[in-house]
């Protein structure tokens, strides 16, 4: 698989950006969700750089990443334990059902 270009815009400015083929659309949403984000912060903040709203917007997505990480890792934890429940009912069924039959 090889990479295209694609163009991208971010307030105002086009960018050209290498993406491996076939994953453009997603490229293009994280691009939409950050054009979002820039377009918040400049209308709340009139008197910011875009190099300060584009630290923000990075900042804001990045808090939002280690949020979502962290439910990740909590799911993941919960998931382990009722895995770990279910194995240790079914150890216990199966000894049940092996003492019951001698």
């Amino acid at each position: 698989m090889g990479n295209s270009a694609i163009e991208i815009t971010l307030m105002g400015r086009t960018y050209s950006i290498a993406c491996p083929a076939g994953r453009e659309t997603a490229l293009r949403a994280v691009a939409k969700k950050l054009e979002d984000q820039l377009t918040g912060l400049k209308a709340k903040t009139n008197n910011l750089s875009r190099e300060e709203i584009a630290i923000m917007a990075a900042l804001n997505i990045g808090y939002e990443l280690i949020e979502e990480q962290a439910k990740n890792q909590q799911y993941a934890k919960q998931v382990d334990e009722r895995i770990h429940l279910l194995q240790s009912t079914i150890e216990h069924a199966l000894v049940e059902r092996s003492n019951n039959k001698d």
